[in-house]
């Protein structure tokens, strides 16, 4: 049965734990460390690159979706074309392609199941894989950039500097968001994203209440309340989960029986997060990239090509966001897999003595869970790919065009606030617990 685990009651005792969390002090020192991290990520985000037209930039990526969802995930850094104007995108590129590479490579999956050791040697092969992909990414944005007249040709040497300092601007980052995890509260990574988008808010509902004139306040009241729904329904689908009943075999240690005990194997519906959007997005934007380089090729059939393409994949076309819908159902049973293993948690519940009732451990176990795991998904696939096409579907109904409060922005936000929550109530159980022992 599915279960939701959040009620007014269980809001009222969030507010009371985080106030007592900060009367802790040893709790209080790590929320004012992660405060003064992110106030220092946001004093960074706003020293721009010198030779950078700002406001043209910031009107080309009001027009290119893909670039305005690539500015979210770096954390508003690159709007600004800051010395950090890559963000994170290097470092999240880097953990998951060796995430893919442990289905082909057995030994980065034998790290993963490695423990802490494992963890620090894959998390030390990523930092130095994200090295590689920052300086092709920053070569990348420059020739996109000097295409747009955005910034002025640069020397062979400048452009070097150029490239080390938007790679070290990343490593400053992933820097940053490691000092968080060591020493503050919550994904340091995760954090650091999340700040940016929240930064952006104010300024984002201001200029959509200015620009609104009397004739557009319904379309801006239904606008609100489209945001208010979509809010309770991430809620919903991130907290919703499905409780897999599992018992554990009696065992006798001396004159102890242990074991023998029911308990249960939390399922998510949305397991996969905000990751497949991200793959989708990638995808979905070649067509209209491939179309918008062979436009340009005069009295050709690859030009009519390119221009039917451009046309067809418009971020607004409805063929455009009906290939991204399912791209996202795709990648997030995909992801899923990435995830939730179901070989490798049958074999961890039978290496503890547990087991499912009625299923017989090993094999049988493993099909239960992708029987469970492919139906439970179905209902996260599908609320993904409504939230990576809402604001095409905002904007036809309200007018309305904002990315940073379309669906990705928001998920993203509600994801970090529950996921920060329930760690906050974790150290403060876990105080309650050693001053109780004490």
């Amino acid at each position: 049965m599915l279960t939701l685990e959040i009620s007014m009651k269980s809001i009222i005792q969030a507010l009371k734990t985080h106030i007592e969390a900060f009367r802790i002090p040893q709790i209080r020192k790590r929320l004012v460390f992660t405060i003064l991290i992110l106030l220092l990520f946001r004093l960074i985000a706003h020293i721009p690159v010198p030779g950078v037209n700002v406001a043209v930039l910031k009107s080309f990526f009001t027009q290119n979706q893909f670039l305005a969802i690539l500015d979210i995930f770096s954390g508003g850094t690159l709007a600004n074309f800051s010395i950090s104007a890559l963000g994170l995108n290097p470092f999240i590129n880097a953990s998951v392609m060796f995430q893919l590479l442990g289905f082909v490579i057995p030994k980065i999956n034998e790290l993963k199941k490695e423990g802490e050791y494992g963890r620090q040697k894959l998390s030390q092969y990523t930092r130095v894989l994200t090295v590689p992909l920052a300086i092709a990414q920053a070569l990348g944005m420059y020739a996109l950039l000097r295409s747009q007249n955005v910034i002025g040709e640069l020397g062979i040497f400048l452009l070097i500097a150029f490239m080390i300092t938007m790679a070290a601007g990343t490593m400053l980052l992933v820097f940053l968001g490691e000092l968080i995890n060591q020493h503050g509260v919550g994904n340091g990574i995760s954090l650091l994203i999340f700040s940016g988008i929240v930064s952006r808010y104010p300024i984002d509902i201001f200029r959509t209440i200015t620009v609104s004139s009397d004739q557009r306040m319904f379309n801006l009241i239904a606008f609100g309340l489209m945001a208010v729904l979509v809010v309770a329904g991430i809620i919903f689908i991130d907290e919703a989960i499905l409780r897999i009943p599992i018992r554990y075999a009696r065992r006798q240690l001396g004159n102890r029986s242990l074991g023998d005990k029911s308990s249960y194997l939390p399922l998510k519906i949305n397991t996969a997060g905000v990751m497949p959007i991200i793959f989708a997005l990638s995808l979905s934007m070649i067509p209209q990239m491939l179309g918008n380089f062979l436009s340009q090729v005069q009295n050709s059939p690859l030009g009519e090509i390119g221009r039917m393409a451009s046309k067809y994949f418009n971020q607004s076309s409805p063929v455009y966001n009906t290939l991204y819908f399912f791209l996202v159902v795709i990648f997030t049973y995909f992801y899923t897999t990435v995830v939730f293993n179901p070989k490798d948690v049958a074999e961890d519940l039978r290496k503890s003595g547990g087991f499912i009732p009625g299923v017989r451990p090993g094999k049988s176990t493993q099909e239960r869970f992708s029987y469970l795991l492919s139906r439970v998904t179905v209902a996260g696939a599908f609320f993904l790919g409504a939230v990576a096409i809402l604001p095409s579907i905002t904007q036809g109904i309200t007018g309305i065009s904002t990315v940073s409060l379309g669906g990705t922005g928001i998920l993203i936000v509600v994801s970090v606030v529950l996921e920060l929550n329930r760690l906050i109530e974790n150290l403060v159980q876990t105080w309650r617990y050693q001053s109780y022992i004490n």
